[in-house]
Order: C-alpha cells, then sequence, then structure tokens
C-alpha cells in the first residue's frame, strides 16, 4: 500500500484517500464499536493523557464520511486561545479532513509531529486553528487481518518534544488496545 501525501487547496490540505474505509466501517460495525462513546475507552483516553502528560487524548474509529471519538479526554477548563477567551472543545465527531488521525490509518503507522506547523501539508489543518492544537502523537490500531480500525492519540495546545518514549509509549498503548478490542474484552479495560 502507498501513501499519497495530501495535496494541496487553498490553506486547507485534502486528507489522503482512503480506499480501506468502506471495508473498515463494516468490520467496526461487526465489532460494535465507532458509532457511540465507550465508558471504557475513555478511561483508557484519560490513562493515555496521563502517561504522555497531554491535555488530549483520543481513541479514534475512522469510517467512511468522518472520524468518531469513542473514548476521549479533553482539559477541563478548554485551554486559553489566543487573546484571552477558552478554546472551543472537541465533541465526539469531526469531518476526515480534520486533524491528523485519518493520515495516520492511511499509512498505517505512527505519526509523531512535534510542532505541526512545521509541516506545510499539516500547519493548514482545521484543528490547529479552532482547538489550537500545535503537537501530535498517534498510533493505529491494527487487527489481525492487518486493516486499520483508528487511532489512539495525544495533542497539545503547545510544541511538545515527544521523543522516541512518546513514540514507543503510543505504538504499546495501540498494541494493547488493538489486541482487547479484537478479542472482544476491549471494552473491559
Amino acid at each position: 500500500m502507498s501513501y499519497d501525501p495530501p495535496r494541496p487547496a487553498g490553506r486547507l490540505l485534502l486528507t489522503p484517500e482512503d480506499k480501506e474505509a468502506p471495508a473498515r466501517t463494516l468490520r467496526l460495525r461487526d465489532l460494535g464499536l465507532g458509532h457511540r462513546p465507550e465508558p471504557a475507552l475513555d478511561t483508557f483516553a484519560d490513562r493515555l493523557a496521563e502517561l504522555t502528560g497531554a491535555p488530549y487524548a483520543m481513541v479514534n474509529f475512522v469510517g467512511e464520511h468522518g472520524q468518531f471519538f469513542a473514548g476521549l479526554h479533553i482539559p477541563d477548563p478548554a485551554p486559553v486561545a489566543p487573546g484571552g477567551g477558552r478554546r472551543p472543545r472537541p465533541g465526539r465527531e469531526l469531518p476526515r479532513d480534520h486533524g491528523f488521525c485519518p493520515h495516520v490509518v492511511v499509512r498505517h503507522k505512527a505519526l509523531v509531529l512535534e510542532d505541526v506547523r512545521d509541516y506545510p501539508r499539516f500547519a493548514g489543518n482545521p484543528v490547529v486553528d479552532e482547538f489550537g492544537i500545535h503537537s501530535y502523537l498517534g498510533a493505529p490500531l491494527i487487527d489481525s487481518t492487518g486493516m486499520v480500525l483508528g487511532t489512539v492519540s495525544a495533542c497539545d495546545v503547545g510544541p511538545r518534544p515527544w521523543g522516541r518514549a512518546g513514540l514507543e509509549t503510543i505504538k504499546a498503548q495501540a498494541a494493547e488496545l488493538s489486541v482487547r478490542l479484537e478479542r472482544g474484552d476491549g471494552l473491559l479495560i
């Protein structure tokens, strides 16, 4: 499988084509995932935020038409925006062209962005402006057939040197959760 980098379209950068999305959507449906919040996955996201020291952490299932955060940890209160006031809080759903998880899903491998503004293909992503996300750490949830079900990820509103330890942590957490989800006990974390 090849990875086609996103193509620029003005300031908004297009998400790479995801040819596996229809099959993934069916697989997620078979597993009963990707369409409702899961308290155990919220707990997993809380633990991931603690492990990485990040204010945001997610278990994200990427479907044909969007993304769904079945596990979500967000800071309370929301981070302060430049000029004062609070940034909006992300909800459980995002379009496919928002964020960095769709790139992880198509690539089938982890993505570390210590400062997304350093990468032209990612700097124009809507989550940078809307939620102030400036760093990202994500790894794919890959089942035993090799299909990427989604991602586990952590984000911060400032640049962050995730380093090798961050990468190894996110990959280990994704591998652990992938096994649990496929066995059916992933919701008994």
